[in-house]
């Protein structure tokens, strides 16, 4: 099977997400996305949101598309939550199926300092979904900045729309009681509500993996 690796803090998902998830789905020839809510994300400050929340905001957005999943494997990893350690967990659990690791062509840009990118490579092939403000790099480019043959390079470019929808802004919104209508699932936006999440004086609940702070 072709495999899609979705991953993020996904605090909370919105449309963006699932968007970009489905035209990578579709261009990709993808057999599923497995979406993979990372604990301890090592390049951004702890996730509000606990992490069974955020899995659980998932599977409501995720209900009623059979392709799409959710992946804990970063849940039961100690320490921060790195690409290529989920990517050699997922090949030794899934070892038939072809990984493809889902990624904007902004963040592209800086794979060579994520940490081992090669094995990154190794692993996995890029679906990399382009941006007006950001070039994508070749298979020649990218190898060249990795000491890699560009045959060792597997990239394919997903046109999709353009959706300028940030968790960071729809956590802002709901700090300010702005609403959250038509930005994400409807599901989505009832449990934020219940669970009277990203509220600007609520305490930021700690628990389920989230209490670490990234390095």
């Amino acid at each position: 099977m072709r495999i899609g690796v979705f991953g993020g803090t996904f605090d909370p998902v919105h449309y963006g997400h699932l968007i970009l998830a489905e035209q990578c789905r579709e261009q990709g020839r993808l057999d599923e996305v497995l979406f993979v809510p990372a604990p301890r994300p090592p390049h951004k400050p702890r996730p509000c949101a606990r992490f069974d929340q955020r899995v659980e905001m998932l599977a409501l957005a995720l209900a009623g598309n059979p392709t799409f999943r959710i992946e804990e494997v970063e849940k039961e990893r100690e320490g921060p939550s790195y690409t290529v350690d989920t990517l050699i967990e997922l090949k030794r659990r899934r070892p038939g199926d072809e990984l493809f690791l889902l990624i904007g062509a902004d963040t592209l840009h800086d794979l060579p300092q994520w940490y081992e990118p090669r094995r990154i490579l190794e692993s996995a092939g890029l679906l990399v979904v382009g941006r007006p403000d950001s070039s994508v790099p070749d298979r020649e480019e990218l190898g060249a900045r990795l000491n890699l043959r560009p045959d060792a390079v597997r990239i394919a470019v997903i046109q999709a729309p353009l959706i300028d929808i940030s968790s960071r802004d729809l956590r802002r919104r709901v700090a300010e009681g702005r609403s959250l209508r038509y930005l994400l699932p409807r599901a989505v936006e009832c449990y934020i509500h219940d669970k009277r999440l990203y509220r600007a004086n609520e305490p930021r609940p700690l628990g389920s993996g989230d209490a670490a702070p990234a390095p």
